[in-house]
């Protein structure tokens, strides 16, 4: 078993992986919708080579699976109780701060706040974890 130190590292690492990505596969998806043939093999097979010549997809996309990896190898030395509540919140956060800076804006000041008062109860969560573990 990892020191809970060496698993929050690695998890915090997955969180910025899988959150980080996030923001950039949902911007790099913008023009899928527009592919439409009257074969749906055709539509599927031209959506998927869409993907895979689209850097813009394609590095974002290697980099969350590169997530995953290091979930799947962190899950074998952590406590599932600290694993995937730490991983799965990290990713929220990242992907609202990756989000906000590549400019994605808030539906109001409430949902803002909002937003803030989430991501700090997130935080305040994790480190509950964590010292539990401790």
């Amino acid at each position: 078993m990892y020191s809970p130190i060496v698993s929050f590292a690695y998890l915090f690492g997955v969180g910025v992986l899988w959150g980080g990505t996030n923001p950039f596969l949902k911007k790099s998806t913008a023009g899928v919708d527009k592919i439409k043939y009257d074969s749906k093999i055709k539509t599927f097979f031209s959506e998927v080579k869409y993907f895979f010549c689209n850097w813009k997809y394609l590095i974002p996309f290697v980099l969350n699976q590169c997530g995953s990896v290091l979930y799947f190898f962190t899950l074998q030395n952590t406590e599932l109780s600290l694993a995937v509540p730490v991983a799965n919140s990290l990713t929220f956060v990242f992907t609202w701060i990756v989000g906000m800076a590549l400019g994605e804006k808030p539906a109001d000041k409430i949902s803002f706040t909002g937003t803030i008062f989430g991501m700090i109860l997130i935080l305040f969560g994790i480190t509950l974890c964590f010292l539990d573990k401790l």
